[in-house]
């Protein structure tokens, strides 16, 4: 069993918390979200200030789900009160990044600029070369920082390409001359 659905989450200070059904609606400072947990085999139980997770059935896929949706339930908490954020670094020579109005427009080295259409709940900031991705919901901006950063993955060589701050990419030696 998880070691995060043992204990109950602690729901923080200004934050609503409601089930309908399946639906998990979380209400807080910066947003509103919820999730539909569609199994029954795994059991929300909202008490006054936390919220406990666990097991309804005990079976193999009842045990591998109870982490997740545990971990579900942390996510939808700390984005409603705090947000999530993450960064990607542009490197390269000429390569460059701007928001124009609800679009990205980067300029990666080809014979066009790559235009990325913002999603709906996400902002986006360019400055320099750092790309910002925030908002309150975690899937959503993950997968927008992931979507970026496919356009122009950094090679091993040089490292020109779109990367994560923090990200290490090992570098080649390359061709030695004679």
């Amino acid at each position: 069993m998880s070691r995060l659905s043992k204990q109950p989450i602690a729901i923080p200070q200004g934050v609503e918390v409601n089930k309908d059904g399946l639906i998990l609606k979380v209400k807080g400072p910066k947003g509103e979200l919820s999730r539909n947990f569609n199994d029954t085999s795994i059991s929300i139980e909202i008490q006054e200030d936390s919220i406990k997770v666990d097991k309804a059935v005990d079976t193999v896929f009842s045990r591998a789900l109870v982490g997740t949706y545990a971990s579900h339930v942390i996510n939808l908490l700390k984005g409603v009160t705090e947000g999530f954020e993450k960064k990607l670094i542009v490197e390269g020579v000429g390569f460059r990044s701007e928001v124009k109005g609800k679009n990205l427009e980067m300029l990666l080295g080809f014979s066009h600029p790559v235009i990325m259409e913002i999603p709906e709940g996400i902002t986006v900031t360019a400055e320099k070369n750092v790309i910002t991705v925030s908002g309150i919901d975690k899937e959503r901006v993950m997968q927008f920082a992931a979507q970026i950063r496919a356009k122009k993955k950094p090679e091993p060589y040089k490292g020109k390409g779109i990367r994560y701050e923090g990200e290490i990419i090992r570098r080649k030696q390359g061709k030695k001359s004679a």
